[in-house]
């Protein structure tokens, strides 16, 4: 989730003595947002990993999905708040490390695949932190990238009605410091992709994710029926990048 506040550039979320587990998720009714990324990463992630690790992955939402799947899984944050939830839900089934994003403290090519889900908002230098995660997969790997999308149908209704003066069809990224006063970042589809691209990244394969993320749905649809609209939307919806939440599978050439 968050990372070292080290310089004004560097602004990022600083997690530590917040406990994102039952506040954000918990307590403010996730449920369908949280079906949502699983359901992705199950498709996305690769059936057997040799070694993996989870970027920014707060106390471990996720873990159940990639453990099965992992010779060796490894999870790191800079909040050690999180990282120590994380040891008193899977103990040693999983490993811990704690650190910066912008210096990750991993050997070049240490991991076979990774994961980063929910975190790129937090991050405004995005260039840098694209080639850490590069440096420290395989050649071969496989990297699943969740991204915040500025491109979204509500912010574009936003920005026809001038509520908004952020436009959804630019490729600067997006700085929405009425959401948080530190940065909050989206990016537009087209702009991170040609950042994958000139980080060396050759992208596999795109879903369209959390494609009904939205207070008025879930009470006029149900979180359960929003969770089958979203099975067979991730796929459709990809070409267009019609979600708040883009995932990318990308690839690091090379052999393994």
């Amino acid at each position: 989730m968050a990372t070292k506040k080290t310089t004004k550039k560097d602004v990022i979320s600083d997690y530590n003595g917040y406990d994102y587990k039952k506040i954000f998720w918990e307590d403010a009714d996730r449920k369908y947002e949280d079906a949502a990324d699983r359901m992705a990463i199950k498709r996305l992630l690769p059936k057997h990993m040799e070694s993996f690790v989870d970027i920014a992955g707060g106390y471990g939402r996720l873990a159940n999905e990639y453990l099965p799947r992992a010779d060796k899984a490894t999870l790191f944050d800079y909040s050690k708040t999180e990282l120590a939830q994380a040891k008193e839900m899977y103990g040693d089934k999983i490993h811990t490390k704690q650190g910066d994003i912008y210096n990750l403290p991993f050997k070049d090519g240490e991991f076979t695949s990774l994961m980063m889900i929910r975190a790129t908002h937090h991050f405004k230098d995005m260039d840098k932190v694209l080639k850490e995660l590069y440096r420290v997969l395989r050649p071969g790997g496989i990297a699943v990238i969740e991204v915040a999308n500025k491109k979204t149908l509500p912010r574009m209704v936003r920005y026809w009605t001038g509520k908004t003066k952020i436009s959804p069809f630019d490729r600067s990224v997006a700085n929405l410091a009425d959401v948080d006063k530190d940065g909050f970042y989206n990016y537009h589809p087209k702009y991170i992709e040609d950042l994958f691209k000139k980080t060396g990244f050759k992208i596999d394969k795109v879903l369209s994710v959390s494609n009904f993320r939205s207070a008025g749905l879930k009470k006029v649809f149900g979180t359960k029926n929003l969770i089958r609209m979203e099975k067979g939307a991730q796929k459709i919806l990809a070409p267009i990048r019609f979600a708040p939440s883009i995932y990318y599978r990308l690839e690091k050439p090379g052999d393994k």
